[in-house]
């Protein structure tokens, strides 16, 4: 491949990713909070279960809150990384924060930044910030308004 080729591919713009529905929210949405916990555990690559789990965490303000806002955080960013490759994904472009099956990623991410910026992993927390205005800035607008860090 010439040096050219390789550079327009480089260069190519870079589709938008949505992820296909998923099957937790009806659950979700239907049973209520009481069967919440068997749901995300049926479910466990949801990120949203994994989402939601990291928000209620995060409510608590407390450092056990934080640490486990972080754990669940972090493992419904790695699920939505994998659902995001078996999409198409490779590593960057939109992912629409309007196309409702990829909001569990992005509040995950978001909640993931939240937790880490709280622990005091700042690079992390940065990281995840860039990460999330760069997959969708709309995204990165509602849950920081909606979410606030001090969540």
């Amino acid at each position: 491949m010439s040096s050219d080729a390789r550079t327009l591919l480089l260069a190519a713009p870079v589709g938008r990713t949505e992820l296909p529905a998923d099957e937790a929210l009806d659950e979700i949405v239907n049973l209520g909070d009481g069967s919440f916990l068997d749901v995300v555990a049926r479910h466990p690559a949801s990120s949203l279960g994994w989402a939601l789990l990291a928000e209620g965490s995060l409510s608590a303000h407390t450092t056990q809150g934080d640490l486990s806002a972080y754990a669940f955080a972090r493992t419904g960013y790695h699920r939505g990384l994998d659902a995001l490759r078996r999409a198409g994904w490779r590593g960057k472009g939109p992912i629409p924060w309007g196309h409702e099956p990829n909001q569990g990623f992005l509040r995950a991410l978001w909640a993931l930044a939240c937790a880490a910026r709280r622990i005091g992993e700042q690079a992390e927390y940065e990281r995840c910030v860039l990460f999330l205005l760069e997959a969708s800035e709309e995204a990165y607008v509602e849950l920081a308004r909606t979410r606030p860090l001090t969540l």
